[in-house]
């Protein structure tokens, strides 16, 4: 088909898209309930979007498929490798279609290392990661939540040692989705050292926490220097991006333990889709090189004083709020469906919450929490969840 045969838009569906673009400007007012940044700008990429470029397969290797952006997707991943203190020369890593696709590839490859393995993950962590230990028939046990969200090591420790048999997957979370809680890396170390337990795999999501940590004062233990074997972080999220992408970094050394060559496209196998998107690694390099690291810490540091606005704000009208320490996620009883709706925000049982992100305001802030001051709802009053869930 020739450019003069791919035709035009009716006026009617110009006007669908016309339609479309205004209710998404709307609704992008009221968007603080999900950990997305809406502060980007990625036009002056646009033209690229005319190429049927495609990065299969591995992108430290050559492919027969020429048309990518492997040479910017190997950058994007040493300046993850970086931030997260991967070991130098000895670590791997691809850009993923988003956090899902990343959790995918460490239990993937925890599973491939150790068969026999048992994936241990708290009851706080991502809905998805359940969907993915059912794709891939892996052996599980969900392991008991703190109330603030954290793994509860005692319930951990006493499941291992039961199964003891057995190498654990451990599957860590650095950020909970609803209440932004860090668990406790030092912690099981400890429990697999008291337990004499030398093969093990150590997962680490920090889809939105793994671009905050690098860049506080006091960070949470978290990274490969704290024991991760894999992590997994967003790109849509606190970089930003209209497109969900992110990046998962692993041990070289286990990563070659599953490659495959692939004759037909001229590369390796070792990630988890076959074609990849070629545009996200793009972005990403654009915005490290646009924005950068030091624009990216104060990026976190106003994020994390919204945040303890917020906070205030809620106290300022007699409704509890509160974060964990270097967290963008302020967590507060459920309000009514109405102001769920408007806000958009995420809830679980008792509990929801607002997240900073780049693109949340004061003034946005100030707004929402007008609203709660006039809502009615049962935990407004500060009555129990139908689940008997407290917030702490």
């Amino acid at each position: 088909m020739s450019e003069s045969e791919l035709g035009t838009l009716s006026a009617a569906d110009r006007q669908r898209l016309d339609e479309l673009n205004a209710r998404l400007k709307e609704l992008n007012g009221t968007f603080i309930g999900y950990p997305c940044s809406g502060v980007f700008d990625y036009a002056p990429l646009f033209h690229f979007l005319r190429y049927p470029f495609n990065n299969v397969g591995d992108p430290f290797v050559t492919s027969n498929y020429q048309l990518n952006t492997h040479e910017f997707e190997r950058e994007v991943v040493e300046i993850f490798a970086r931030l997260t203190r991967a070991p130098e020369d000895a670590s791997w890593g691809y850009v993923t279609g988003g956090g899902t696709e990343g959790n995918m590839y460490g239990i993937f490859l925890g599973r491939e290392l150790h068969p026999e393995g048992v994936v241990y993950y708290s009851e706080d962590t991502h809905y998805s990661v359940n969907k993915i230990l059912r794709c891939l028939h892996v052996r599980n046990i969900m392991i008991k939540s703190d109330p603030d969200g954290r793994i509860d090591l005692e319930d951990l420790r006493e499941t291992i040692r039961i199964h003891r048999d057995v190498p654990p997957i451990i599957f860590a979370n650095v950020g909970t989705t609803v209440k932004g809680a860090v668990d406790d890396l030092p912690g099981i170390k400890k429990i697999l050292h008291d337990l004499a337990i030398s093969q093990y795999y150590l997962h680490v999501d920090a889809a939105l926490s793994g671009m905050i940590l690098p860049f506080v004062e006091h960070p949470q233990p978290w990274n490969f220097a704290d024991g991760a074997h894999s992590i997994s972080i967003s790109g849509h999220k606190m970089i930003g991006a209209p497109i969900p992408c992110g990046v998962v970094l692993a041990k070289k050394k286990n990563v070659d333990r599953i490659a495959r060559q692939i004759e037909y496209v001229g590369t390796l196998d070792t990630t988890i889709p076959g074609s990849r998107n070629a545009f996200s690694p793009l972005m990403l390099w654009y915005a490290f090189h646009t924005v950068g690291e030091e624009g990216l810490r104060r990026s976190v540091r106003r994020c994390l004083e919204t945040a303890d606005y917020a906070i205030a704000r809620f106290a300022a009208i007699g409704r509890a709020a509160w974060r964990h320490p270097n967290s963008v996620t302020v967590v507060f009883d459920r309000p009514s469906q109405n102001i769920v709706r408007k806000w958009q925000l995420a809830v679980l049982h008792g509990a929801a919450h607002i997240i900073t992100m780049p693109h949340v305001s004061r003034e946005q802030i100030d707004r929402f929490v007008a609203d709660m001051a006039e809502d009615e709802s049962p935990a407004a009053n500060g009555e129990l969840s139908p689940e008997g869930e407290t917030i702490p």
